[in-house]
């Protein structure tokens, strides 16, 4: 029931998304999380063209993590991630088995398998990152979809700036 009646909150997200950027406006003013990575709740969406450590911010995920994401009923195609800036340009990202680091401190954790017991997707090494991109980690959720298994994404992606209106925990 939990499932059905995320995938109906994510496919009405993704509509209102669609029906914002129809109306001549590309940024959305508000969107409503129902995701467990980050609080449940409304936020309001701000276009920003820069942005700083801790920054939650609204994001598509790119094109082939959102076709996985869909076939495994993750979340639909056009539906946004929501998710904290880590790092940006200049910092080192680097995952290890499953250990994340960034600029050497020990960050996160990754997760072997979903909770279907499915492998998740992952990258290995360090990296760099170069200007206009950025990592994203929800540090305080161990299951969050996040850089810890797609790694950095190009700032592009990201739709804007996310300001919680009001959230409340699930938990």
């Amino acid at each position: 029931m939990k499932r059905r009646i995320a995938t109906v909150s994510a496919i009405a997200l993704g509509v209102a998304l669609l029906s914002v950027a129809a109306a001549g406006n590309s940024v959305p003013l508000l969107v409503w999380n129902t995701t467990a990575s980050a609080p449940v709740g409304f936020y309001r969406v701000h276009a920003a063209d820069d942005f700083i450590r801790g920054d939650l911010v609204i994001v598509l995920p790119p094109t082939h993590l959102a076709s996985l994401f869909a076939k495994r009923g993750y979340l639909p195609i056009g539906v946004p991630l929501l998710k904290q800036v880590a790092a940006l340009s200049g910092a080192v990202v680097c995952r290890v088995d499953l250990q994340i680091t960034i600029d050497g401190l020990a960050v996160a954790t990754a997760l072997e398998r979903d909770h279907q017991g499915r492998p998740l997707p992952g990258w290995r090494g360090c990296h760099e990152l170069a200007r206009g991109e950025v990592f994203l980690l929800n540090t305080g959720r161990p299951d969050s979809l996040d850089g810890r298994y797609f790694g950095p994404v190009a700032a592009a992606l990201i739709i804007g700036r996310a300001e919680a209106l009001w959230t409340w925990t699930t938990d």
